[in-house]
């Protein structure tokens, strides 16, 4: 299992899109990694988050790869993946944090 932390904002992403969105996100995975996302789903509960001193409409998907990835396939594989979450929630690039990071040391 991959980890995928997630954090969106209250009412921001409809139950049927975040659904979609897991599973697309998850065939990333697999596709890229050879497995599935595991998700941790925080959702920040409405005037709670803020960017820019007002109510954020910002979304965070971070993953963290099973071997260290190199730079130069980490931003086509950045990419890929805000271009999916960009796909299901419409949101813009601006309001996405997207992060893949290599596995941590023992």
């Amino acid at each position: 299992m991959i980890p995928c932390n997630c954090v969106v904002q209250e009412g921001q992403i409809p139950d049927d899109t975040a659904a979609a969105l897991r599973a697309s996100i998850s065939a990333f995975t697999e596709r890229t990694f050879g497995a599935p996302a595991e998700f941790r789903w925080l959702t920040v509960p409405k005037r709670s988050g803020f960017t820019a001193s007002a109510p954020s409409t910002s979304s965070v998907i971070s993953l963290r790869a099973p071997r260290a990835v190199s730079p130069m396939e980490r931003e086509p594989l950045l990419r890929e993946l805000c271009g999916v979450w960009t796909e299901h929630t419409k949101c813009s690039l601006n309001e996405l944090v997207g992060v893949i990071s290599d596995p941590v040391a023992d």
